[in-house]
């Protein structure tokens, strides 16, 4: 018998399921890759077992530049609605935030780049997605962070499970089901070499110190793996039990 499906929406190449899509599959997952922009059509998120919505370099509020923008926010209220497992990373965070009726904006603190803490709310303790992995490990979580933009208001009912060093939201439940999580943990030194490439000009404008970012998420890989595959474990069992709670 084939294990729950997962959806994995892509917004571009660079931005692939990459780690965690690797660690679904490790965990007995089917994962099924959407790639709209290249002309893939969005199913339904409620056909699947669990949806993993990724990053891109596009705002969660371009619905206009990026066409199906619109039709993935409107089957993420589904989604949250029917109970089907979700989880957004980076963009997808916002995209589920701003679909739900919250807010996303550019950080006042400017831009977040490598390796953050991650700042586990007393609400974590008891969540289904991170409860059983933050017990006992109050200090020295780190994840990689690479976004302009963060959740600046929050939709209604959603609890805030995470905040980074600057206050802002870096991981949320939307609902019984959905959650999202402002960081990468996806992200592999590989796909970071890929962002700064393509951020170069303004990294530099900014004074950005290239080979020690790179440098300190290489030499934290082995360490951020260990912490973030429990989790994509942890996603894979919820889905498990979606599957055969829907008779599927």
């Amino acid at each position: 018998m084939a294990g729950p499906r997962i959806l994995a929406v892509e917004h571009e190449d660079s931005c692939p399921p990459a780690l965690f899509g690797d660690w679904l599959v490790g965990a007995g997952c089917v994962l099924e890759v959407c790639r709209p922009y290249a002309g893939d059509a969005l199913p339904a998120l409620t056909a699947y077992d669990g949806v993993l919505v990724l990053g891109g370099e596009m705002g969660a509020n371009d619905d206009d530049a990026h066409p199906w923008l619109a039709p993935l926010k409107a089957g993420t209220r589904d989604a949250v609605e029917h109970g089907t497992p979700l989880l957004g990373i980076c963009l997808g965070h916002q995209l589920v935030a701003a679909a739900l009726g919250g807010v996303v904006e550019p950080n006042p603190r400017g831009q977040t780049v490598g390796l953050q803490p991650v700042g586990w709310t007393e609400e974590a303790a008891a969540d289904d997605w991170v409860g059983g992995h933050v017990a006992g490990r109050p200090g020295g979580v780190r994840a990689i962070h690479w976004n302009n933009d963060v959740v600046v208001t929050l939709p209604e009912g959603a609890v805030v499970l995470a905040r980074s060093p600057g206050g802002e939201v870096q991981v949320a439940r939307f609902g019984p089901r959905a959650w999202g999580i402002q960081a990468h943990p996806e992200a592999d030194a590989g796909i970071i070499r890929r962002w700064v490439e393509t951020d170069r000009e303004d990294e530099v404008a900014r004074g950005f110190d290239e080979g020690s970012v790179l440098a300190a998420i290489e030499e934290a890989g082995p360490a951020l793996a260990a912490y973030w595959q429990p989790l994509a474990a942890r996603f894979a069992a919820i889905a498990a039990a979606h599957t055969v709670e829907a008779g599927r």
